[in-house]
C-alpha cells in the first residue's frame, strides 16, 4: 500500500547496536520540525531495543504501534490527536510498546495500512527501524523515500554496516536511497574518507562526538537540537535537514513514482541500444540482456554455478552475492527505473543467471501441475487439470537451450545433436523431458511435470474425489499384507502420485528398493534404497537400464521392489521378481483399462528378447500380479481411480480378472464437471482368507454398497498416511451381511 505522495518516509537503520540510531531518529525528527515548521511523526519500530524511544523522548504513548496494528477498529473516524502523542518540541510520536516487558510483533500488512493512514496527516514520517531487518522493517523499507544508515568510525561497525548495505541491496533498493550518516566522529576513529571508500558510499552527514550533550539530552528527555540548537552536534543535524529538503528528497521521491512498463512501444531505458529497439526488440529485453552481459563480464558465472551445487547454504550465499552484483549493475545500466521495475529486472536477471529463467515463477506456483514449452515463444501450463497458454516467453531458442542444459548438466546427462532428447529431474523431484533440434523442428521442447510438495496423501484423494474410503481401506490392507500391484493409466493420469501414496502403507521395517529412469518416488520409510538409470556416455557406452537395475536389486536383499514405470523388456524381470518371493512389489504402466494392462504387459515381456510362448507369458503375469489399479484423467481434468481389479488366475489360455471396485459416471453438472459414484461390485477378492490366515481381517462391508461408511477403525486407517509399524496389523471388523461373490483362487 503506497504512502501519500506528499509525505516523505525516512527509515533509520543501524548496522550494529550502539551507533546512536535511536537518538539520531529522535533528533532528526525534532530538527525537521524546527527547521521546516511542518507536521512530523516519529515511529518506534525497533524490535530489538524495544521501548528505547519512550525513554529518549520522555513520553508515555497514548496509543502504541503494537495496539494499533492488532486493533480491528477503524482509525479513519478517530482524530489524529487521540492516536499519537505530542512532544513539547512540536512533533508527534507513536511508541512501539508501553514498556520493555512487551514484545513488538506486528503483521506487515497491518503495518503498511497504518503507515498509509499516517501519511495523509504528516509531511514527514521518521521510523526507527533498528539494526535487524525483519518483515516489519522490510515493509517500511518498501515505501521509504530515503534510508538513513547510521555508522560510527569503528572497524567492526563499518563491517556490519557493509552487511546492512548488502542486505538492503538484495532487496533491489537503489543505492541513491542510502544516506550514510557518520555519527560520533572524533579524532581517534577511522577517517570519513576511508569509510566512504570502503562502503562505496559518501557520507551525507558527519556528526561530531559529543557524549556530554547527548547524555544530558536523554536525561532531560529533550532533544539536543532543541535544548542546544547552536552546538556543533545540532548544527550537523540542521545541515542534514537542509540537504534533504534542498532537492534530495524530491529527487528520491521521483524514483518511487511508477513509470510505464517497458514494452516495445515505450522509450528505451538506459542501457537499451536504440538500434536494437528500432529493429523491434522489446526494450525491456534489450536492457535485461545488457545487464546480463555485464554480469557475465564482471563475474565467473560458470564457477558460481559449479559452487552452488556444493550445498544449500553455499547456494544461498552465492545467490545473495550475485543479487548484490546485479543490483550494482542495474544502478549503472538503468538508473532511471522505478523501484518496482528495478526489483523486477534484478529478479529476472538473477533467475537467468542462476535459476531457470522464466520458468522460476511457474515452478513456484503450487497451482501449476505441468509446464510445456513449445519453443521460446509458447509456454503452456496445466492448472486444475486444464491446459492454457501462459503468455510467458523466453528471449530466444538459444536462451531456452541454455536453460535445458542447466537442468541436465548437474545430473551428469547431456543433450546435443548426438543425443537430442533427455529425461531428467529438478532438485524438487519434478520430472523433466527435453527434445532439441533437429528432432524438435520448431525449437527446443521442454516438458516439466511438477512434483507436488508433501505428495498426495489419502485424505487428499478423498478431498479430490479420486477414490472413496472403502477403496482406500482395501488398497491399504492389500499393500500392508504384501500383494503385488500394477497401477495402470494414461499419460498424466497420476500413476506416479498414486504409487507414491500407496507406498506410504509399506510397513516401516521392510527393505524397499526403488528403480526409476528419473527419480521421482519419495518414499518416507527409513529402509529405502533409490536407484536411477544412467544414459550412455558420448561414446555410446556405460548405459545402465531399468533391466540392469532390477537384476541388481534382486542381489540387494529387498523385501519389495518398486519400479517407477515398466515400459520395455524390464517387464519380464519385474514379473520374475514378483514371482520369486518379493511380495508387495509395485510398478506402473501405460494402459487404458485392466484388460489392456494385461495386453501391455504381454507386449513388454516380448520386448525382452526371449522367445517365450504366449501361455508362459500369461502364466507369469497371472502368477505375479495380484491387483491392477486403473487411474484415469477425466475430461474435466480430475483424476479418478475408476477400477480396482484382482488378477484371479488362468482359465484355459485367458487371464481371468475380477473387478472389485469401479467408478460409474452418471452425467455432468452445470460447470461441466463429471458426476458419478464409486461402487463396490460385490466381488470379494480371493485372498481374504489368506489375510485371515496371517492373523488379520478385512472388513467385509467395504465390498458392499449397502454400507454408507466403513467401520470407525477402518475409516481411520484408510485416511491416515502414516505407515504401520513392524507389528502393525489392519483393523478388524465384523463381516456385514451382504450378497457377495468370491472368485476362484489362482491356480498354483
Amino acid at each position: 500500500m503506497a504512502i501519500n505522495s506528499n509525505c516523505a518516509l525516512i527509515a533509520v537503520v543501524g548496522g550494529k547496536g550502539g551507533v546512536g540510531k535511536s537518538v539520531f531518529a529522535a533528533n532528526l525528527t525534532a530538527a525537521i520540525t524546527a527547521e521546516l515548521r511542518t507536521p512530523v511523526l516519529l515511529i518506534d519500530c525497533d524490535t530489538k531495543s524495544v521501548g528505547d524511544q519512550n525513554i529518549i523522548t520522555g513520553l508515555k504513548p497514548l496509543k502504541t504501534l503494537r495496539e494499533l496494528a492488532t486493533s480491528t477498529a477503524s482509525l479513519n473516524s478517530t482524530p489524529i490527536q487521540q492516536i499519537v502523542t505530542q512532544h513539547p518540541a512540536g512533533f508527534s510520536y507513536l511508541g512501539a510498546v508501553r514498556g520493555p516487558e512487551e514484545i513488538l510483533s506486528v503483521n506487515p500488512d497491518n503495518l503498511a495500512k497504518l503507515i498509509e493512514f499516517f501519511s495523509r496527516s504528516f509531511k514527514f514520517i521518521i521510523v526507527d527501524c533498528g539494526n535487524e531487518l525483519g518483515p516489519m522493517q522490510n515493509t517500511i523499507l518498501a515505501d521509504a523515500t530515503a534510508i538513513a544508515i547510521i555508522a560510527t568510525p569503528e572497524i567492526l561497525v563499518v563491517q556490519q554496516t557493509q552487511r546492512m548495505i548488502n542486505e538492503l541491496m538484495t532487496q533491489s533498493i537503489p543505492r541513491e536511497m542510502f544516506q550514510l550518516i557518520l555519527n560520533k566522529v572524533g579524532p581517534n576513529g577511522l577517517q570519513p574518507a576511508m569509510i566512504a571508500q570502503h562502503l562505496n558510499l559518501s557520507p551525507m552527514a558527519i556528526i561530531p562526538s559529543d557524549e556530554a550533550t547527548t547524555m544530558s539530552s536523554i536525561s532531560q528527555s529533550k532533544p539536543f537540537v532543541v535544548a542546544n540548537p547552536k552546538s556543533p552536534i545540532s548544527s550537523a543535524y540542521f545541515d542534514f535537514v537542509r540537504k534533504l529538503s534542498g532537492g534530495t528528497l524530491q529527487r528520491l521521491k521521483s524514483m518511487q513514482k511508477p513509470k510505464p512498463s517497458l514494452a516495445p512501444s515505450t522509450t528505451p531505458t538506459a542501457g537499451a541500444n536504440s538500434a536494437e529497439v528500432a529493429k523491434g526488440m522489446d526494450p525491456w529485453i534489450v536492457t535485461k540482456l545488457r545487464v546480463h552481459s555485464e554480469l557475465i563480464r564482471t563475474i565467473d558465472l560458470k564457477k558460481i554455478l559449479a559452487e552452488a551445487n556444493e550445498g544449500e547454504s553455499k547456494e544461498k550465499e552465492l545467490r545473495l552475492k550475485t543479487q548484490r552484483d546485479i543490483s550494482g549493475i542495474v544502478d549503472k545500466e538503468a538508473p532511471d527505473l522505478s523501484r518496482e521495475d528495478r526489483q523486477k529486472l534484478t529478479k529476472e536477471v538473477l533467475e537467468e543467471a542462476l535459476g531457470l529463467g522464466p520458468l522460476e515463477d511457474m515452478l513456484a506456483d503450487a497451482s501449476i501441475s505441468e509446464i510445456m514449452v513449445n519453443g521460446a515463444n509458447r509456454i503452456f501450463i496445466e492448472k486444475a487439470g486444464k491446459v492454457q497458454l501462459s503468455g510467458i516467453k523466453f528471449t530466444s531458442n538459444d536462451h531456452l537451450r541454455r536453460i535445458i542444459e542447466r537442468i541436465v548438466t548437474p545430473l551428469g546427462r547431456q543433450i546435443n545433436n548426438a543425443t537430442p532428447y533427455v529425461d531428467a529431474r529438478l532438485k524438487d523431484g519434478s520430472r523433466v523431458n527435453a527434445v532439441i533440434e533437429p528432432l524438435s523442428i520448431d525449437g527446443p521442447a521442454l516438458t516439466i511435470r511438477k512434483f507436488k510438495k508433501g505428495g498426495i496423501n489419502p485424505e487428499k484423494y478423498l478431498d479430490y474425489g479420486s477414490a472413496n474410503k472403502n477403496m482406500l481401506e482395501f488398497m491399504r490392507i492389500s499393500v500392508e499384507y504384501g500383494y503385488n500391484v500394477v497401477i495402470s493409466g494414461g499419460t498424466g493420469s497420476g500413476k506416479t502420485s498414486l504409487l507414491n501414496m500407496i507406498s506410504s502403507w509399506i510397513p516401516a521395517h521392510e527393505r524397499v528398493i526403488t528403480v526409476e529412469d528419473a527419480a521421482e518416488l519419495q518414499l518416507m520409510q527409513e529402509h529405502v534404497v533409490r536407484l536411477e538409470t544412467r544414459p550412455p556416455s558420448m561414446e555410446g557406452t556405460n548405459a545402465v537400464t531399468i533391466r540392469d537395475l532390477i537384476k541388481n536389486a534382486l542381489r540387494m536383499r529387498p523385501d519389495r521392489i518398486v519400479v517407477g514405470e515398466t515400459r520395455d523388456g524390464a517387464a519380464l524381470d519385474m514379473l520374475q521378481a514378483m514371482n520369486t518371493g518379493h511380495d508387495g512389489s509395485m510398478t506402473t504402466t501405460h494402459a487404458n483399462s485392466p484388460r489392456e494392462c494385461l495386453a501391455r504387459l504381454e507386449t513388454l515381456v516380448m520386448m525382452s528378447g526371449l522367445d517365450l510362448p504366449m501361455r508362459a507369458i500369461r502364466e507369469q503375469i497371472a502368477g505375479a500380479v495380484d491387483l491392477i489399479i486403473q487411474i484415469v484423467r477425466m475430461s474435466d481434468g480430475t483424476r479418478k481411480i475408476i477400477s480396482i481389479t484382482e488378477v484371479v488366475g488362468m482359465q484355459g489360455d485367458v487371464v481371468t480378472l475380477a473387478e472389485i471396485f469401479r467408478y460409474k459416471e452418471t452425467g455432468y453438472d452445470k460447470n461441466r464437471k463429471i458426476i458419478g459414484q464409486f461402487q463396490a461390485t460385490g466381488t470379494v477378492p480371493s485372498f481374504v482368507q489368506e489375510i485371515k490366515d496371517k492373523g488379520g481381517n478385512i472388513p467385509m462391508e467395504i465390498f458392499s454398497n449397502d454400507a454408507k461408511v466403513v467401520t470407525a477403525n477402518a475409516a481411520a486407517n484408510a485416511a491416515k498416511s502414516a505407515r504401520p509399524g513392524a507389528s502393525g496389523a489392519p483393523a478388524t471388523a465384523t463381516p456385514a451381511a451382504t450378497t457377495t461373490t468370491t472368485p476362484p483362487k489362482k491356480a498354483g
